[in-house]
């Protein structure tokens, strides 16, 4: 049996390259046919597209997050979700971490300097190595854990908030999100996002935080209200804010030119190891669907 395979975004040539060379796959171009519909991040799976694909019985994905897919439409269906938790942790975790050396360290204010020719340096002396902050990590599972590890590695103080994990081992227990956020030099959110967490940052929750704190959202947009996180920036209550992820992808909108702000295009995730190990267990995973047709 032959099995149809539409890939309704652009996704990693590995991935390309294995199906195309297995005979037991068949790359379609019309979605109407297709048993496997692969899909990132940037499709929203809902009713009007599974109805176009009346075919299908699997939505593949190489990510972590499904919140694209309305999960319940597709049970409705007997459609079966496949996607890899945890796959791009360490790559996430990576640039986090390069976040909050960049932001405390005030990286780009000197790339600035030096790009108009002016040598500062005087007060390099008052910035901080990151042994020195408090870390609060929102969310422990496949990233916030990995990100944990690596602060650890640089004599951190972690506490983690996550109302769903019982055994935190690698960080202290933060009983409460408040508790956590007033007690943390730099927050990084690691939530995925549901009902609970849509907007869980906002100018309250902000407000909480010690001024001069650092704001890092590599989780999703969604999870943090934008806005008011530039607000904080502006009136000096953030020292820093990075944010990887937006509500709207791609970002239609401009960013303030200000070197304490850290905005990219959804590239935490993004990296040749990551893509690569995912095209390599999607596939892996689709061949064991092949084998059992």
């Amino acid at each position: 049996m032959t099995i149809a395979v539409f890939i309704a975004a652009e996704v990693e040539p590995r991935l390309i390259a294995l199906l195309r060379g297995d005979a037991r796959f068949e790359l379609t171009g019309e979605i109407g046919t297709a048993d496997v519909l692969i899909t990132r991040t940037i499709n929203r799976v809902d009713a009007a597209m599974l109805d176009r694909a009346p075919k299908a019985r699997w939505i593949a994905q190489g990510t972590s997050g499904i919140d694209n897919i309305d999960t319940g439409e597709a049970e409705r269906r007997g459609i079966a979700i496949i996607h890899l938790p945890g796959i791009n942790a360490n790559a996430v975790a990576e640039l986090v971490i390069g976040q909050m050396i960049t932001l405390t360290r005030t990286v780009p204010l000197y790339v600035r300097e030096m790009q108009r020719g002016e040598w500062k340096r005087g007060d390099c002396a008052t910035r901080h190595e990151l042994r020195h902050y408090a870390l609060g990590i929102v969310g422990l599972g496949n990233v916030g854990r990995r990100v944990a590890r690596l602060a650890n590695a640089f004599g951190m103080k972690i506490t983690a908030y996550d109302p769903y994990i019982e055994e935190f081992g690698i960080a202290a227990r933060a009983e409460s999100l408040q508790e956590l956020l007033g007690t943390s030099d730099i927050v990084t959110l690691h939530v995925p996002l549901t009902h609970e967490t849509r907007r869980m940052i906002g100018a309250v929750e902000l407000s909480v935080m010690p001024r001069g704190a650092i704001l890092i959202n590599a989780a999703r947009g969604e999870v943090l209200d934008l806005d008011a996180a530039l607000s904080a920036l502006e009136s000096g209550h953030l020292s820093g804010l990075s944010a990887d992820v937006f509500e709207i992808e791609p970002a239609n909108r401009t960013f303030p030119d200000d070197p304490r702000l850290i905005v990219t295009p959804h590239i935490a995730g993004c990296t040749h190891e990551a893509k690569n190990d995912a095209a390599e267990i999607l596939y892996a995973r689709l061949t064991a669907i092949a084998g059992a047709s």
